[in-house]
């Protein structure tokens, strides 16, 4: 028997798609909910892109597992029905305090008191959360990153009111759905992953902001210099620049205002969200 016999991921976005895929793929039925029809459209076929990244990245033989595993994801537009029968609801909503409080203040009153709350969060700490789930004790951070059958870390990180069963009931399920449990011992702004990361963005977005250099210069010189795959600016069109977006403006030191602005007047505006619309700093296709 699963740890958690029914998961409902609250966003279909880029990551939310991937954690529900991730979770379907290991045998848990899913429910995806997001805010309205087009939405869930643009989610299916989210999905069906992300059958065709994991077979490329796992094999062939893949292919017909990974496309049942599409069976097993119910698509919702009605928050509390999609809350209603689940174990673990794990919420990818775009990166605002404010939004996220109001989304688990509907949840509280619509989920069975059993089931355990998680977000997804990159940035936001869980104690700013934790009092507008009404389940505090049932609440923690669960953190994925993107491509996560192939980077599959699962940082998670309670609060001081978080129950440890719960915390280790949630280390089981990322175990069951393959991922590898980072487990942190106290709240950490950006966790582990993003705690490194983020410096590394933040310096190539400022090297940009400056005149210092171009995106694909900067990423070349991380390449090179450090035999990493990735550069900064790759790494940005990876997370998505909606993504990159919503956690700088939500920054008020000037310096995060600045890029927030470039991204949106250069990018965002453009429709140039990064892989997921086929351009960013770079096309895709």
């Amino acid at each position: 028997m699963p740890v958690f016999e029914s998961v409902t991921v609250l966003g279909a976005g880029v990551l939310g798609a991937q954690i529900a895929f991730q979770t379907a793929n290991h045998g848990i039925p899913v429910v995806s909910y997001d805010v309205g029809d087009d939405a869930i459209a643009a989610a299916r076929h989210r999905l069906d892109a992300i059958v065709d990244q994991y077979v490329a990245d796992s094999g062939r033989e893949k292919r017909a597992a990974a496309e049942e595993a599409l069976t097993r994801i119910r698509f919702s537009t009605d928050l509390a029905e999609a809350v209603s029968h689940a174990g673990l609801v794990i919420e990818a909503v775009p990166e605002n305090v404010e939004l996220k409080r109001s989304v688990y203040a509907q949840i509280a009153a619509a989920a069975p008191e059993s089931t355990v709350f998680a977000t997804n969060s990159s940035t936001l700490l869980p104690s700013a959360i934790a009092d507008a789930t009404g389940r505090p004790d049932r609440f923690l951070a669960l953190h994925f990153a993107n491509h996560i059958w192939r980077q599959n870390t699962a940082e998670i990180m309670g609060t001081p009111e978080t129950d440890p069963a719960v915390y280790q009931r949630v280390v089981a399920f990322a175990v069951e759905i393959g991922m590898v449990p980072i487990q942190l011992h106290k709240e950490q702004p950006g966790y582990v992953l993003n705690s490194l990361l983020v410096p590394l963005l933040n310096a190539g977005a400022e090297l940009v902001l400056k005149g210092v250099a171009e995106p694909e210069t900067v990423d070349a010189t991380w390449r090179i210099g450090t035999g990493a795959p990735l550069g900064p600016f790759q790494i940005f069109d990876v997370v998505g620049l909606r993504t990159a977006y919503a956690i700088a403006s939500a920054r008020p030191d000037e310096g995060s205002q600045a890029w927030a602005a470039y991204l949106k007047e250069h990018y965002l505006d453009q429709g140039k969200l990064g892989v997921e619309s086929g351009e960013g700093f770079y096309r895709y296709r």
